[in-house]
């Protein structure tokens, strides 16, 4: 159904009145537009006559929102800025399009942006953007194109494309794993300083169980990114349970290893997840492709 033309203002007019609700001046905002201060004040009342509602008080010489005017500031204003987001997109990059892709830390910088390249070169046309996100999102309320997600799905409004399992591990320093030798006893993982990473909180307790032992008194310290995690297990303040892939090059290295060889296949797996709607956004549809063939997953979205 197309929306009555009367709820879709100008951008001049709504240029206006985000600039004099985010100043709480007409002058200012006249100011930032080149223009008078009455012509700010003329698009402001026009907006006012074709909503029929009042977005600001006049008090003498001052001006300040009323309550539906902040509501409508900040619509207006996350609006402005989608629509000029992608308008430097489509300026940047005229012919191939831009893709916004949300990730995980560590996963992203570890796994992903080194594999970049390859697909940038296979795709010269197209633009990607990246930016980081610790939690799922909804997809209503960000710009994003597609997120890499860890879990199991059930993200309602999106489809998704298995790309990753993972084997945790618990790893420590090599100072770390001498000074507190456990044997082939897991068990004996309770007694130690127990690293925990606030996405999984309940990581530990599932390895436990998964090893026979009941995961009582489970503490430690808390961290929120694996990167973190895995420099304070680095430095010997205690055991992290890492996934063993994103840790590789340490692990190389020698500079984690096992605490104990008893390794867990993960239940949640790391997946690429879209708005329904993105489904044939071509850049998009590239890079499912792309992932697919370097996962040799088959490349069959999976969702409603």
């Amino acid at each position: 159904m197309q929306t009555p033309r009367r709820f879709l203002p100008s951008i001049g007019l709504l240029s206006a009145f985000e600039a004099a609700a985010r100043t709480g001046s007409f002058t200012a905002a006249a100011g930032e537009l080149n223009l008078t201060q009455s012509a700010v004040s003329r698009q402001i009342k026009a907006l006012e006559e074709q909503l029929d509602v009042e977005l600001f008080l006049r008090e003498r010489q001052t001006v300040r929102l009323t309550p539906a005017g902040e509501a409508y500031a900040r619509d207006i204003r996350d609006a402005l800025r989608r629509i000029s987001t992608a308008s430097l997109n489509i300026r940047a990059n005229p012919f191939g399009g831009t893709l916004n892709l949300a990730i995980l830390p560590t996963f992203g910088t570890r796994w992903l942006a080194p594999r970049l390249p390859d697909f940038l070169a296979l795709h010269p046309g197209i633009t990607m953007n990246l930016a980081t996100r610790l939690v799922e999102f909804d997809f209503r309320l960000d710009t994003m194109d597609a997120a890499i997600h860890f879990g199991v799905p059930n993200w309602p409004g999106t489809r998704h494309l298995q790309l990753l399992a993972e084997d945790v591990v618990p790893m420590g320093s090599p100072d770390f794993a001498a000074a507190h030798p456990v044997g082939g006893d897991p068990a004996a993982l309770r007694a130690l300083p127990l690293l925990h990473i606030t996405s999984r909180p309940d990581a530990w307790e599932t390895w436990f169980a998964a090893q026979g032992v009941a995961p009582d008194g489970v503490t430690g310290m808390l961290f929120d990114q694996f990167a973190t995690i895995a420099q304070a297990a680095m430095a010997g303040l205690g055991v992290a349970l890492l996934p063993s892939f994103l840790v590789a090059k340490e692990i190389e290295r020698g500079e984690l290893v096992p605490i104990i060889d008893r390794p867990m296949r993960s239940r949640e797996e790391y997946h690429l997840v879209w708005p329904k709607e993105r489904d044939r956004f071509p850049p998009l549809v590239a890079f499912r492709q792309w992932l697919s063939a370097i996962t040799g997953r088959d490349g069959a979205p999976s969702g409603p």
